[in-house]
């Protein structure tokens, strides 16, 4: 992966990129205006939280989508969860057929967010869009409802450069479950194969490089979740009586979890690749600044940092179920429950890897402890294939858009469903941009947009989609 790829920026000379550029500059306040609303909308699709919030959202948006005038149809679906009669969280689905031969660009994004967190952790309240400089502050400001207002704002620019008569082929598809794990996103595709069907699959749910260049993503890591719980006793007892001689499960859990890793901190299951590739330069100073990595504290794994994070596997434990310190007792635990979250190397089969990482620790468990493995959801890897020609196309509007050629992104996280975007549409250029930059903190308290990123990240789109709608009439 390297940066420039014969990619070179040239300057917005024809009568269509400039007035796309005038459109999008011109609209800007009041794209971000409506931003603005959307993230005052704290729309979680997490179980416990309020799902009319959810389609209170999808209304919002399926509005903006009308109010563009330029689709056919408009509408808020749901789709079936998997083995059940239980329906999924609204998405939107705004449709508009090609004519004379154009091709038909699928624009995608989702508007449920992540849960706020703890309220102390905000510098500004989580669901009240907040400027500070040159970033707006708010859940979703950035992941991912700046993906929706991106795609909003370059089918104006668009429409108001071509005109609302213009030949490419739209379809908007805003997903409204995707930080719940897309579950019933597989349905939704079956369901709606036909008005999903493109040529090409703009994904704007990623990252750039850093605030002043842009990144198209070709490579993501995939995810293999469950809880593990690990037993040794039928009930608790006294740390003091039998303490030295009964393992209890904080023991057998600590223990069992240890043998994940090795000293450098790298995976050390059997079964788990690692991907070879080139990766830009990255040092360990840009990797502090931008995770708040604490002074004295070192990296951890082998080899080039951005490697470890895109090319291989990683093992994080992000919840425990276990007596909170303010209720300890001197008793010795029965049970302890972990949630393991596992990113996984492009390349990787991921029920493979779930079945790998299951046989690791049933290998390892201490003591005789007994293991149980549920609530298991996994996630395949994706390579984009960078010859398909709109590769070259979103790239060469991105580098003209940013003045500066983009870079070939690895991802450390996941987007699962874009295997089953590959597998339902395998001839489709698949397009994975976003409007995020490494300073975004997505997911964490302080979500924040960039106002330049957006701005050039949104021109970047309309370029595309307006050379894309030109070409087809010559």
């Amino acid at each position: 992966m390297n940066a420039h790829n014969g990619t070179s920026p040239a300057t917005l000379t024809s009568a269509l990129d400039i007035a796309l550029a005038e459109s999008v500059k011109t609209a800007l306040p009041t794209t971000l205006g409506e931003l603005g609303d959307l993230v005052r909308i704290p729309s979680v699709a997490w179980d416990g939280f309020d799902h009319a919030l959810v389609q209170r959202s999808a209304e919002a948006i399926a509005d903006l989508a009308r109010g563009t005038g330029v689709f056919e149809n408009v509408s808020i679906s749901h789709a079936r969860l998997p083995d059940s009669d239980e329906l999924g969280q609204p998405a939107i689905l705004a449709t508009r057929p090609a004519k004379n031969g154009a091709p038909t660009v699928l624009l995608y994004a989702h508007h449920d967010v992540q849960p706020p967190g703890a309220e102390a952790d905000w510098d500004t309240p989580a669901y009240e869009p907040t400027v500070i400089g040159d970033r707006l502050y708010g859940r979703g400001a950035a992941d991912d409802k700046a993906g929706v207002m991106s795609h909003i704002a370059a089918i104006r620019a668009l429409r108001d450069a071509a005109g609302e008569d213009f030949d490419l082929g739209l379809t908007l598809f805003i997903e409204g479950e995707e930080e719940f794990g897309s579950r019933s996103f597989a349905n939704f595709l079956v369901q709606h194969r036909s008005e999903l069907a493109a040529d090409a699959i703009v994904v704007a749910d990623s990252n750039n490089w850093d605030e002043l260049t842009p990144a198209l993503t070709v490579a993501l890591r995939g995810n293999v979740t469950f809880r593990l719980t690990v037993r040794t006793l039928d009930h608790a007892s006294h740390s003091g009586m039998f303490g030295g001689a009964v393992p209890d499960a904080m023991l057998a859990t600590v223990r069992l979890l240890d043998t994940l890793w090795d000293e450098q901190g790298s995976v050390a299951v059997a079964g788990l690749i690692s991907r070879d590739a080139q990766t830009p330069a990255y040092d360990e100073a840009q990797l502090r600044a931008e995770t708040g990595l604490s002074e004295g504290v070192s990296p951890i794994g082998t080899g080039s940092i951005l490697g470890r994070i895109w090319d291989k596997p990683s093992i994080s434990i992000t919840g425990i179920d276990a007596p909170s310190v303010q209720n300890a007792s001197n008793t010795l635990i029965p049970a302890v429950s972990v949630r393991v979250s596992v990113r996984i190397a492009p390349g990787q089969d991921a029920e493979q890897a779930a079945e790998a990482i299951a046989t690791h620790l049933r290998a390892h468990a201490p003591y005789g402890a007994q293991l149980s493995i549920d609530d298991v959801d996994t996630g395949s890897p994706f390579l984009v294939d960078t010859s398909h020609p709109l590769v070259a196309a979103a790239k060469q509007a991105m580098a003209d858009a940013w003045q500066v050629a983009p870079v070939e992104l690895g991802i450390g996280g996941s987007i699962p469903f874009i295997a089953d975007l590959v597998r339902e549409f395998p001839e489709a250029a698949i397009l994975v941009t976003g409007v995020e930059d490494p300073h975004s903190r997505a997911h964490s308290p302080n979500e924040s947009l960039h106002l330049g990123v957006f701005e050039r990240s949104t021109l970047a789109e309309a370029l595309l989609l307006g050379r894309l709608n030109e070409s087809a009439g010559k």
